[in-house]
C-alpha cells in the first residue's frame, strides 16, 4: 500500500534541548529522537545508535573505508557523521523534513554536502526506488519513527524488500524499532518474508525500549571467534563497545 505523502506544513516542529554536556533534538516532542555529546560531536552517544553500527562485524575492517553507507531518516545525524568522519565512508541520507536537516547543521555539527556526502530531501520510501542506489549501498541504517516514536512510518514486507535491493553481496541492514511486543513481531515477520528467516539478527532491547535487528543481504554466520576478532577490533579502531555487544546480539532463527 502507497503511504500517503504528507505536505511540508504537515511536518512536526523541529527543537533541541541540552543540559550543557548532551545536546537533543526533537519532533514537536518531549521524546528524543537524537542526541549528541557536545565535548564529542563525531561519536555516537546513544546506546541503540551504537549498536545499529553492528553490520561492521560482518566485514573486514580493513574494508570499510571503501564502502558507502545509507541512513534513512536523518535524526541527528549521529550515524552518517561517525561513518563520515570516523569511517571515512560515502555516505547518503534521505530525509522528509527540510527542518531536520537544517537543525543539524546549525547544532549537530553535520559536515556539508561534498563528493563523500549527500543529504536528499524526499520521502524515503520513494527514494530508495530509484535504479541508482540498487545494489549500491553496503550499510543501509533504517530509523523512520514518527515524531510521538510510536511505530516506524515505513514497515511492510515490499518496503523491506526495496531495502534489501538497495544492498551489495555482503551489504547489511540495520533497523531499530521501538514499542510494543506485538509491534515487534510484526515488523520482523514483515523483514523475515523480504529477507529470509535466516538472514536476521537481533540485540536484546535497551534500557530504553529500543531492539535493533539486522538483516543480511547474503546470510551469513561467523564462527564465534572470527566475531570476537572483530569485535576487538571495532573497539580498537573506532571506540564502539563491540565486545559487549557479542553478549547480547544472536541470530533470530535456529
Amino acid at each position: 500500500m502507497k503511504r500517503k505523502k504528507q505536505n511540508l506544513v504537515d511536518l512536526p516542529e523541529v527543537s533541541v534541548s541540552d543540559d550543557g554536556e548532551v545536546r537533543h533534538l526533537h519532533l514537536g516532542t518531549p521524546w528524543i529522537q537524537g542526541s549528541m555529546r557536545i565535548a564529542a560531536p563525531f561519536d555516537i552517544e546513544l546506546e541503540y545508535v551504537q549498536r545499529m553500527m553492528a553490520w561492521l562485524l560482518f566485514v573486514d575492517p580493513d574494508t570499510v573505508a571503501e564502502r558507502h553507507a545509507m541512513q534513512l531518516g536523518l535524526g541527528a545525524g549521529a550515524i552518517t557523521k561517525f561513518c563520515r568522519k570516523k569511517l571515512r565512508m560515502c555516505c547518503t541520507v534521505v530525509e522528509l523534513n527540510p527542518q531536520v536537516e537544517a537543525v543539524c547543521r546549525a547544532w549537530f555539527k553535520l559536515p556539508p554536502d561534498g563528493p563523500q556526502q549527500r543529504v536528499i530531501l524526499a520521502d524515503a520510501g520513494e527514494e530508495i526506488r530509484k535504479p541508482e542506489w540498487q545494489g549500491a549501498v553496503d550499510a543501509l541504517a533504517v530509523d523512520l519513527y514518527d515524531h510521538e516514536a510510536a511505530a516506524p512510518v515505513l514497515d511492510s514486507a515490499d518496503f523491506y524488500a526495496d531495502c534489501r535491493a538497495l544492498l551489495a553481496e555482503d551489504g547489511c541492514m540495520t533497523v531499530n524499532l521501538f514499542g510494543r511486543r506485538a509491534s515487534y513481531e510484526r515488523s520482523v515477520q514483515q523483514m523475515a518474508d523480504a529477507f529470509g528467516e535466516d538472514a536476521l539478527w537481533a540485540f536484546k532491547p535497551t534500557r530504553e525500549g529500543n531492539t535493533i535487528v539486522l538483516a543480511q543481504r547474503t546470510p551469513a554466520r561467523p564462527g564465534r571467534d572470527v566475531l570476537a576478532a572483530r569485535a576487538d577490533a571495532i573497539k580498537q579502531r573506532w571506540g564502539l563497545p563491540a565486545p559487549k555487544w557479542l553478549r547480547v546480539f544472536r541470530p533470530l532463527a535456529g
